[in-house]
């Protein structure tokens, strides 16, 4: 898999996660530490999403 196409998957599982959020926040009945659980595996996504966006190119030397 790319970089593009492995940040383009993250990206879709992200915005899965936050949709999914915002369904469970309008549940009355809704368990607080799924939602803890849920928005820990979304700054995860992010954090590697960033963190790959940050990568420089490999240097090639000749």
């Amino acid at each position: 898999m790319s970089l593009a196409n492995h940040l383009v998957e993250l990206q879709r599982r992200h915005s899965a996660l936050e949709r999914e959020l915002v369904e469970l926040k309008a549940q009355p009945a809704t368990d607080e530490l799924t939602i803890a659980e849920m928005k820990r595996k979304k700054l995860q996504i992010k954090d590697e999403i960033v963190r790959l966006t940050k990568q420089e190119p490999p240097t090639i030397f000749h």
